[in-house]
Formats: C-alpha cells, sequence, structure tokens
C-alpha cells in the first residue's frame, strides 16, 4: 500500500524541518568551541588577567578545554538517554541549557582568577547543552530520512559541525573587536529562536527503548575518561623544574586511574542487560572501521588548529607587518581557506556517498588530508601565503570528503532502536580524539622548543644589551609560556622586560628592536619549525591509519534503485503459518517467490486477506550490517 501523496509531502517537509535545526544547533553547539580561541585576548583584557602571569595558563587550558572535556564525557549518556526518553525531547532540554549558559556567560561580574572561574564553570554548563544537542542531532536526522538520502543529511549536519569549529576563528575576532560579551550574546537569539522552533515542529518518530539507567558504566565511564583528559590538561603545564607535568604524581594518577577505571567499564558493560556503551555494535564491521578512522582523524586535525594560530599569530603575521594585537582576526581571515574547503566538498561527498558508497570517498578524502600535512611540512615559516592557501585548502576539503561518508556508514550500520547510543559513541570518539590531541600536539611542540629556545632567547636579549641575569630569567620561562603569548596576542619580550622595569633603561635602538614585530618571531622561528615537522610529520601517519581502517569497513554501496543482484526475500511475518527467519534452503517448494524490491511481497497468512512484508532491506544496509569477522 503507498502514502496517500499528503503524508508523503508532509513527510518530505519534516525532514528538512529537522535538518535545518539540528544543523543549525550543530553549528552553534561546535562555533562555540573555537569561537573563544581567537577571543581569548580581548577576554583576558575584558576580565584584567594578566596573561604571562602565573596561574594564566590554567586558566587559558580549561576555558579552551573544559568545554571539549565535558562533551567527551557527555556525549554517550545524553544519547542513551534520547534512545530511552525520546531524542527529540532531550535535544529540547539541551537547546535551553546551553542558550541559558550562554547568557549567563555575558554577564561576568568579576575580575581577574574569579572571573576567569566564572567564564570556566558556566562553559562547563553550555558544553552540557551542547553534548545533548550533539548526542541527539544524527540520531533524529537518521530518523527522519530515508536511508538513500541520509549520507546527504549526516553530511550536511556533519560539515555545519565541523564548519562552525572555523567559522569561530573568524567570528571571534570580528565580535571581540566590538565587545568580548559579544562572542556569547551570538548565541542567544539563535538559541532561543532554536528552542521554540524545535520544540513546536520536531517530533519522536524513532524508536524508543524504556531500559534501567546503567548507574556503574555510566559513573566508571565518566570519572575514568575524566582523569584522563584532565590529566592531560595537566601534563602539558609546567610542573616544578620541569617545563611540562608528565612526571607529576597527579598527572600519573590521573593517567593510570582514568585507564584503569575505563577497563573496568569495559567489564561492566558486558554483564549487564542494557549497558551504556553499546558494546555489540563493535560486531558491525562499518560501525567500527567507521569509528576508528574518526577517532583518527579527529586527533589528527584537533592540534592543527591551535598549530596554524601559533605559526600565523606569532610568527608570520608580525613578520609581515601585522602588529601582535591584530594577529588574532587576521589568523581568522587568513585561515578561510579551511573552512571552504569543508563548506565545498561536506556536502558533495555526502550526496555522492549516497550514489555509489562511502568507502572510496571517505578514503580518499583521507589521502588528500594526509597528503596536506605532508606539503605543510615542507614549507618554511616565513612562507609565501598561496602556498599555504593551497595547503590548508586541500586539509579542509579531504576532511570534508571523509566526514560525511564516514557519518553515512556508521549511523546507517546500526539498528533503528540504538541510533541515539551510536551517535553518541561516534561524539565520545570525535571529542576525546580532539582533546587527545590538544594534548599530544601541545606536548611535542613544547618537547621541541624546550631543547634550544632557552638558549636561543637567552642570547638574542644579551646581544640587544639587556642584563644577563634577567635574560636567562626570561629565557628559563616555560616554553608554554612563549606559545599562549602568541595565541593571546601578546609579544612576551615586551611585555616581560616591562613589566621588570627594565626596558626604559636600555638604548632607544635597542628598545626599538625588542619591541618590534621581527625579533620574537625570528627568535622562536627556527625552534618552532622543529617542533611543526615532528606535529605534522605525526599528524600524516595518523591520516595514514584514518585511510587504512576507512578500507576495511566494508564493500562499495549500490543504491536500491540501480542494484543489479536480484533482491532478498523478504523477512517472514510473525504467524503460525509463517517460516523462521533461519528455515534451510531446502523448504518447500510451494513457498512464495519474492516479489521485485520496488513492490510488497504478499506473505500467506491464516487471516482474511493477506499481510504485506516489509521491502527488503537497501544493498548498503545489508553491507553495512555485516558483522567483523576477524
Amino acid at each position: 500500500m503507498t502514502n496517500p501523496p499528503g503524508a508523503t509531502a508532509k513527510s518530505d517537509r519534516y525532514k528538512y524541518v529537522a535538518l535545518a535545526n539540528t544543523t543549525a544547533a550543530m553549528f552553534m553547539a561546535t562555533l562555540d568551541g573555537s569561537i573563544v580561541i581567537i577571543a581569548l585576548p580581548a577576554i583576558f583584557r575584558g576580565i584584567h588577567l594578566d596573561p604571562l602571569a602565573r596561574g594564566s595558563i590554567s586558566y587559558l587550558l580549561w576555558m579552551i578545554m573544559g568545554y571539549r572535556l565535558v562533551q567527551a564525557v557527555l556525549v554517550v549518556n545524553v544519547g542513551r538517554l534520547g534512545d530511552m526518553f525520546g531524542r527529540v525531547r532531550i535535544y529540547n532540554a539541551g537547546f535551553v541549557v546551553f542558550t541559558a549558559a550562554s547568557i549567563l556567560l555575558s554577564f561576568d561580574p568579576f575580575y581577574g582568577g574569579h572571573g576567569a572561574m566564572w567564564l570556566i564553570g558556566w562553559r562547563v554548563l553550555q558544553a552540557v547543552g551542547g553534548s545533548m544537542l550533539m548526542a541527539n542531532s544524527a540520531a533524529i536526522l537518521t530518523d527522519a530520512f530515508p536511508a538513500d538520502q541520509r549520507g546527504f543529511a549526516l553530511g550536511t549536519n556533519q560539515i555545519a559541525g565541523l564548519a562552525g569549529m572555523f567559522v569561530g576563528l573568524v567570528a571571534g575576532g570580528l565580535l571581540a573587536a566590538i565587545d568580548w560579551r559579544a562572542v556569547f550574546w551570538v548565541n542567544v537569539p539563535v538559541g532561543i529562536y532554536g528552542t521554540v522552533w524545535a520544540y513546536l515542529r520536531l517530533r519522536d518518530n524513532g524508536e524508543r527503548h524504556r531500559a534501567r539507567i546503567d548507574w556503574w558504566g555510566n559513573i566508571t565511564f565518566a570519572v575514568g575518561l575524566s582523569a584522563v583528559l584532565v590529566a592531560v590538561t595537566y601534563g602539558i603545564q609546567p610542573y616544578g623544574g620541569h617545563t611540562m607535568g608528565w612526571t607529576s604524581p597527579w598527572v600519573l594518577a590521573g593517567l593510570i586511574g582514568g585507564v584503569a577505571l575505563l577497563a573496568v567499564f569495559g567489564v561492566v558493560e558486558t554483564r549487564i542487560a542494557e549497558p551504556m556503551f553499546q558494546l555489540s555494535l563493535f560486531r558491525i564491521r562499518a560501525f567500527t572501521a567507521g569509528n576508528l578512522a574518526g577517532l583518527a582523524v579527529s586527533i589528527a586535525r584537533g592540534g592543527l588548529q591551535f598549530m596554524l594560530i601559533i605559526w600565523l599569530q606569532g610568527i608570520w603575521l608580525p613578520l609581515h607587518g601585522y602588529s601582535y594585537s591584530d594577529t588574532p582576526l587576521w589568523a581568522g581571515i587568513f585561515l578561510l581557506p579551511l573552512t571552504a574547503g569543508f563548506l565545498v566538498s561536506g556536502p558533495v561527498s555526502g550526496y555522492l556517498s549516497d550514489k555509489f558508497g562511502s568507502r572510496g570517498i571517505a578514503t580518499a578524502g583521507m589521502v588528500v588530508f594526509g597528503g596536506s600535512f605532508i606539503g605543510l611540512m615542507l614549507l618554511p615559516v616565513d612562507f609565501p601565503y598561496w602556498a599555504f592557501a593551497l595547503l590548508i585548502a586541500a586539509n579542509g576539503i579531504g576532511s570534508g570528503m571523509f566526514a560525511s561518508p564516514n557519518s553515512s556508514s556508521i549511523m546507517g550500520s546500526v539498528p533503528a532502536r540504538q541510533r541515539g547510543a551510536a551517535s553518541g559513541m561516534r561524539s565520545t570518539f570525535q571529542n576525546s580524539g580532539t582533546a587527545l590531541s590538544i594534548g599530544v600536539f601541545f606536548s611535542l611542540m613544547i618537547a621541541g622548543l624546550a631543547s634550544t629556545l632557552p638558549k636561543t632567547l637567552t642570547s638574542g636579549l644579551q646581544s640587544q644589551g639587556v642584563a644577563h641575569s634577567l635574560a636567562q630569567q626570561i629565557g628559563s620561562l616555560p616554553a608554554v609560556s612563549s606559545l599562549f603569548a602568541a595565541v593571546l596576542g601578546v609579544n612576551p619580550v615586551q611585555h616581560l622586560l616591562t613589566s621588570a622595569h627594565a626596558l626604559s633603561s636600555l638604548p632607544a635602538a635597542h628598545q626599538r628592536v625588542l619591541t618590534g614585530r621581527e625579533f620574537f618571531p625570528h627568535l622562536i622561528s627556527a625552534p618552532f619549525h622543529q617542533g611543526l615537522t615532528v606535529v605534522f610529520a605525526v599528524a600524516a601517519g595518523l591520516s595514514v591509519l584514518a585511510a587504512f581502517a576507512s578500507l576495511l569497513r566494508g564493500g562499495r554501496y549500490v543504491p536500491p534503485a540501480s542494484a543489479g543482484a536480484p533482491p532478498a526475500p523478504a523477512p517472514a511475518l510473525a504467524g503460525p503459518a509463517s517460516a523462521p527467519a533461519s528455515a534451510p534452503a531446502s523448504a518447500p517448494a510451494s513457498a512464495p517467490a519474492p516479489a521485485p524490491a520496488s513492490a510488497p511481497v504478499p506473505v500467506p497468512v491464516p487471516a482474511p486477506a493477506p499481510a504485506p512484508a516489509p521491502a527488503p532491506a537497501p544493498a548498503h544496509d545489508q553491507e553495512d550490517r555485516r558483522p567483523h569477522r576477524s
């Protein structure tokens, strides 16, 4: 029986309403993860916080990492709650929480450290709302769209999220030039409209599976992953006389204890009837390979944003005549080719994956993605911009080619009743990879700087007449301080010499050199390039790993309309006269032959009228749901 034309039109309208609303939500949630990075100089000035003072590094890291840490921990939990109590219900609540937190963030009444703690606290609440949006948006779209259109829908949604990460870099610079609070105000009208729109128009049309909350699983997972990510955050900060904190007992306890709790979590989930983390989904090859590839890409891509910002703000832009106070805005503008690559390739690759399959397009995207890192390794520190723009555009194109097909493959491979949990698990791998990436990339960069920067900085200051004791004191500052000074748009040499009241006692010619735009970039460029080469080499290796994992996801996508193979028999209906689904091939010859894929298959049952059996599963669903075989 076919649907009436009115019902079909209504269904078409609803799916695009769901796409528009969830895409706006994803863009807003990820935009706020990056908009703060560029606005940090204005925020630090607005709350009167010295960027190079003791403890400022911790505030800066928590403003950035706290948001990502909470999202990484919560997305699985709220995705599971969506399966249990309704995906749209949890999603709508996320809009309310996110909008309320954005309002509170803009009314910071404190200054200094207290002002920073206010922002960090409400950013955590904002991340809770963002997790509720991110975990359920993909599941809502999977419920709303038919299988042959999910690649386009999920690709558009995913690219909106990825684009938000990089649009935030430009938006943060523009809005912070008006007022630092504007970076939080921008969410309020979108959040209010999106909340009302979602409550009025979205509906729960997916399967809802009532179950008990897995308290032990929730606790061990949340505490274990939090411990690991918090330890990573403190591991890249100085500890005692060390440039980083990886030898700190607290960091080691967090890493070891967190990993141990995650191992306990894995055991708990195998012994509970209704687990939070559906480990059985890892028997599906497309789900396992897609998440492994997604994790590798998130680690490769997460720290890239920071490395490029430091490269531009700390070295390249000052060398090309831009003042330190203007570098945050211009860094965002010069990274626009990266955003453009996302926006162009994402929806296109999603549409193509619906036609030709996920594996080839996603794997090709990883080849382009990895090649761009090799090209960036070969660039000199003071590069020609056209070459840099082409390489970061290629990086964005490759990442967009991968994201849409990969999301479609993962979400299309799981049973309908577990889509919320699957979406949360996918987001957990993505957010955890991003948080880990920041720790890994900064550790590699700081290790490279720490070996040469102190000596280089000390000798450079002495050559300009700075006393040996003061030059040695500045040179011995943690390398991470110099990196974050660049992120905050501050010339650390000028700032530190002024704070020590030593700048005014130097000859005018030396003052001009030390406070100029080229002195610090020239000093840091050689040590920075060594660290940058290591970082990009690791990212290229992760891209190869992601490409290999993508190849393992399964066969080529075959659209149902063009499938050349005979359609699979329809599953038998439940009832006294129906044969079991696992009936042997030697069934009686009188069994009805399967009808063509485009028509319902009548199956005789002991009832006055025959009941239609479900149409055969699309070829790509059969292929994506194959269990992983070792």
